[in-house]
């Protein structure tokens, strides 16, 4: 017990956790809180700022889509940036400038300044989110406890995803829609006092210069990348130029930045990362997770609303038992990974969200508040357990020193698996929906044809035209959508399941010795500036992972 004790002490010693490591968790809680809530409060100001600012469709666009395009596409550089010059730095950084820009987004006066100022706020979360994971990687050393950590993180990040419209709906009730980022500027105010004093630094082994041009073509490709999903998304032809183009362009330079960084001595992102199943598994993980989901969710709340007739609150809190099980499935995620280990764990919550998938297939034109209270709990326990094991199992793989890079990937693949998602259900939901509405007696084609772009623009058409007609093609659109649904959520279920095939690769037990990592790269700085000899770290840690016993982790004040 003596060694057990001693070996807990001096990784914490190595990791610089000089606070309290569960404050620093509450403080970069708060972080990923407001990154979370930001991504999806303006959702229900879309309407609002139309009315002020008056954007073409082309600027209402990219209001909304700035955002997480400008974040997804430099988490790498800034993740990498952060193992470079300093994680908290780049943390810090971040909150003023996420500060910052939602002050200037609050007080935009026209469409174009509300876009820069959501790009400035991406830039802020690109700074943001993968400070927080690596942080996070390196005040909890010891596995057990980290797993506990990652649980809340990933539980404050369901929370967030779901306050975001409640919020925004509330501060829009009573104020005006710049109110939805004003919001975040006093919390900003506290965290960055709060944060240079209880945030440990880190930073990686420092060897070899911060490979910028790499850096620079990571984020270019990532950007021409997601914006050719997002167009794919949001319905434009494949072949578009507008389409083909960024996705060509993007896909070239991620390949000549793959090719940059095996030639080089110091590497931006270690590859041979990917050469570890644990870690590429995960990753694969990830991306089939929201894949199969996030494009899902969407279609869901289109279905409550638009066939089931449910205002956008009474849809916000038939959606909410999945936020709460995911929230209960983060909480309980680092029992369930000790007992079970990554391997079961992902793989059975990939099955429990599959299940979750063809219950919702009863889904009717009717509604079924049981049935879907059951799926939707279902749903959310499920993929926050996948999540979960994918997110620990990538984090505790990867590399101390490159803890930023690590997380970069995660929450990047993370995106991706959002875009192409949205994109490839969507195409799927399409083609299973416009031809139910092909031939619909009393309705002139060119109706037909319009109705066919989505249940929303079926309604109006039907509208317009009234009588038995409009009645008709009305039906017939609430009918073929139910359709495209129940085809959507099939393939859901078969992305889902080879998703449970590919968890295989993961290990099957959860292994808590620290040296699991220690051949691929050198010895993180941290360890060589400790005044603990690094022999002395590596014996111990060693004999501490033979020795402790798998109970709970105890949790010091």
């Amino acid at each position: 017990m003596a060694g057990t004790t001693t070996a807990a002490a001096l990784r914490r010693r190595v990791a610089g956790a000089g606070a309290n490591r569960w404050v620093v968790l509450v403080v970069l809680c708060v972080s990923l809180l407001l990154v979370a809530v930001d991504a999806t409060v303006l959702h229900v100001a879309v309407p609002a700022v139309t009315e002020d600012l008056r954007p073409d469709a082309m600027q209402l666009l990219w209001i909304v889509d700035t955002y997480p395009l400008v974040c997804a596409s430099l988490l790498i550089l800034f993740g990498t940036l952060g193992d470079k010059v300093g994680r908290r730095r780049i943390l810090l950084l971040g909150y003023a400038l996420f500060g910052v820009a939602s002050g200037l987004a609050a007080l935009a006066q026209d469409a174009q300044v509300l876009i820069v100022a959501r790009a400035l706020l991406g830039v802020g979360g690109a700074m943001i989110m993968p400070a927080t994971l690596s942080i996070l990687r390196q005040v909890f050393p010891d596995r057990r406890e980290r797993a506990m950590a990652i649980g809340v993180w990933s539980a404050v990040a369901a929370v967030g995803a779901a306050v975001g419209p409640l919020l925004g709906g509330f501060l829009l009730e009573h104020f005006w829609w710049g109110s939805v980022f004003l919001v975040n500027i006093p919390l900003m105010l506290v965290s960055l006092p709060v944060g240079r004093v209880l945030l440990p630094e880190s930073t990686g082994n420092g060897e070899g210069p911060w490979d910028v041009v790499g850096a620079l073509m990571a984020a270019a490709g990532l950007f021409g990348v997601v914006l050719g999903v997002k167009r794919l998304g949001a319905g434009d032809p494949a072949a578009s130029v507008f389409t083909v183009l960024p996705l060509v362009l993007g896909a070239v330079l991620l390949t000549l930045f793959v090719r940059r960084q095996r030639r080089r001595p110091y590497p931006l992102v270690d590859l041979r990362m990917f050469a570890r199943p644990a870690f590429s598994t995960s990753v694969v993980c990830i991306v089939l997770a929201m894949l199969a989901l996030v494009g899902l969710e969407l279609i869901a709340a289109q279905y409550l609303q638009l066939v089931l007739g449910l205002s956008p609150l009474a849809t916000g809190l038939r959606l909410l038992p999945l936020t709460v099980a995911a929230m209960a499935a983060g909480l309980a995620g680092a029992r369930l990974l000790r007992r079970f280990g990554p391997r079961r764990m992902v793989c059975t919550g990939f099955c429990l969200t599959a299940v979750a998938v063809v219950t919702l297939t009863a889904m009717g034109g009717s509604d079924k508040p049981g049935l879907l209270l059951g799926g939707f709990v279902l749903l959310g326990f499920g993929l926050e357990t996948t999540l979960f094991g994918a997110y620990e199992s990538m984090l505790s793989e990867a590399p101390a020193a490159q803890s930023g890079g690590a997380s970069a990937i995660g929450e990047t693949s993370y995106q991706l698996g959002a875009g192409i998602g949205i994109a490839l259900l969507g195409t799927v939901m399409n083609a299973a929906y416009a031809p139910g509405l092909a031939s619909v007696p009393g309705v002139p084609a060119a109706a037909s044809a319009a109705a066919g772009h989505s249940l929303g623009e079926a309604y109006d058409v039907a509208g317009r035209l009234g009588g038995p007609a409009g009645a008709a093609l009305r039906r017939a659109a609430r009918d073929s959508f139910v359709h495209g649904l129940h085809v959507t959520l099939l393939v859901s279920a078969g992305l889902l399941l080879l998703g449970a095939v590919m968890a295989l690769r993961l290990p099957r037990v959860m292994q808590c010795g620290e040296d699991a990592t220690a051949p691929a790269v050198p010895a993180p700085r941290e360890a060589a500036e400790s005044r603990v000899p690094a022999q002395e770290i590596t014996g111990v840690v060693r004999a501490s992972a033979l020795t402790e016993e798998p109970t709970e982790p105890r949790v010091s004040a």
